[in-house]
């Protein structure tokens, strides 16, 4: 008689990653994990004490892919825009792990590698140490919701994208000029959120580095 496999922890958070993948964390539970794994929940929480303990940690190992070979290079601006742009590109391969990390942060290897990079790059800049900290966490409140925001675009199915592209037609392009006179006269050129992602990011992260660096002594 065979005994029931031993799922090692490896295992536990890439079948968790794959439930996350076409599921939100609202809706992803152990015991669907558990089902998924062919074992019972119990055995799980071996491995994790509870759900946002496990969200956490497949939340980290994003971050963990996102620093894998990273190599600082640059000035301290560049080396934030880069951490950030690998840190969009990660989840943008997992939109649905966005929230999560948005949500839960982490506390794993990968959180203390994306912490570190940040914060030296900072003090390079030559901010008294009192300031790195608070511009930190401005930062890391920045990419947190701009890469969720742009996540949550990225799962849309096609079918709701086409309904959302008709709405957004007809509250743009159908405004009533006399009630939103600004919005009509603006109505050609208004772009949907899901336009130009990438050179939004980078425009908005580079005001706030641009402000940071204002302040440097």
């Amino acid at each position: 008689m065979t005994g029931r496999r031993r799922w090692s922890t490896e295992d536990i958070l890439d079948t968790a990653a794959e439930l996350l993948r076409t599921s939100d964390a609202d809706s992803f539970s152990v015991r669907k994990l558990a089902a998924a794994l062919g074992t019972d929940s119990s055995s799980l929480y071996r491995h994790f004490r509870n759900k946002t303990e496990l969200l956490r940690a497949v939340a980290d190992r994003i971050l963990l892919a996102a620093m894998d070979g990273y190599r600082p290079e640059g000035d301290w601006k560049q080396r934030v825009t880069a951490l950030a742009l690998r840190l969009r590109e990660a989840f943008g391969e997992q939109p649905q792990l966005a929230a999560v990390w948005g949500r839960y942060a982490s506390g794993g290897t990968g959180s203390r590698l994306v912490m570190e990079e940040l914060l030296q790059a900072l003090r390079a800049s030559g901010l008294p140490d009192e300031e790195v900290p608070v511009r930190y966490h401005r930062i890391m409140i920045l990419l947190a919701a701009l890469i969720a925001s742009e996540a949550g675009i990225g799962i849309v199915t096609p079918k709701e994208y086409e309904q959302g592209m008709e709405l957004f037609r007809v509250a743009v392009l159908g405004a009533d000029p006399e009630r939103f006179p600004a919005l009509a006269h603006f109505a050609r050129d208004i772009r949907p959120l899901g336009a130009d992602r990438r050179a939004a990011f980078e425009e908005i992260l580079a005001a706030q580095l641009a402000y940071i660096e204002s302040q440097i002594p």
